[in-house]
């Protein structure tokens, strides 16, 4: 009898530790499992917060600014640029500008603005915006050393004298503003002007818009090749910007 009593305690005992132990593993797993969850929602979280272009995360935009800069040729791209996909949403450009020195300059209307950046010193942005301004040979070298480093250059309205003088357009297609055609065609021969048209493309990184407005379709279309046609949309819608002739 007492050998069939301690049969039985053994076995209950057995049985007890079993079962513990067999609680503590799935008690772990489940810990693990939780832990594993955690990181892959974290991880889905942040997915996409960056945007990787040529291997960083912004886009670097600088705004090439002289002496008499035309406010809206370089406030209409710095908006599409600052705007890009829309209120929310990562930050897809980082913007600077850039002068023959840090001291203020006065802009078309008479607006001081105070450069950020010299050509001397200046960081060699992955998109150049040139609006109509006075310009100098600190610019024209500026725009070569960019031109080498194969960013996209744009230019708004006279700023494509600019890319002219810095011999960025011999022997290819570019535009203006309107009113400066034949000057433009003086200036530069070996240049072939297009007329009435928001912008050309000059060839694989060299953009060249008309007047004024015209340079915020031109930084869509730029949006629209880096980013995506829905973040250009978004872009457009955010800014209320009912122009169409980015799309073309």
């Amino acid at each position: 009898m007492k050998l069939e009593y301690l049969s039985r305690y053994l076995l209950i005992q057995i049985i007890g530790l079993t079962v513990a132990v067999g609680l503590l593993v799935f008690g772990f797993l489940r810990i693990v499992s939780g832990t594993k969850m955690t990181a892959t929602q974290r991880n889905q979280s942040t997915a996409g917060n960056a945007v990787q272009v040529g291997g960083k995360e912004t886009i670097t935009v600088g705004f090439a600014l002289t002496e008499g800069a035309t406010m809206i040729d370089f406030a209409g791209p710095w908006e599409v640029f600052q705007d890009a996909g829309g209120g929310t949403g990562p930050r897809r450009f980082r913007l600077f500008t850039v002068g023959d020195s840090r001291d203020p300059i006065r802009t078309s209307g008479g607006m001081t603005v105070v450069p950020e950046y010299a050509f001397d010193d200046a960081p060699v942005p992955q998109i150049v915006v040139v609006p109509a301004q006075q310009g100098g040979p600190k610019l024209a070298e500026w725009l070569q050393k960019a031109k080498k480093n194969r960013a996209i250059v744009m230019s708004v309205c006279t700023g494509a004298f600019e890319l002219g003088n810095a011999g960025l357009l011999d022997g290819k297609q570019a535009t203006t503003h309107h009113e400066f055609y034949e000057a433009f065609q003086k200036s530069f021969p070996k240049t072939t002007l297009v007329k009435g048209r928001r912008y050309v493309q000059t060839d694989s990184t060299t953009y060249t818009s008309g007047g004024l407005t015209s340079d915020i379709d031109l930084a869509l279309h730029i949006v629209d090749k880096l980013c995506g046609p829905g973040v250009a949309v978004k872009t457009a819608e955010y800014m209320e910007y009912q122009g169409k002739g980015w799309l073309e």
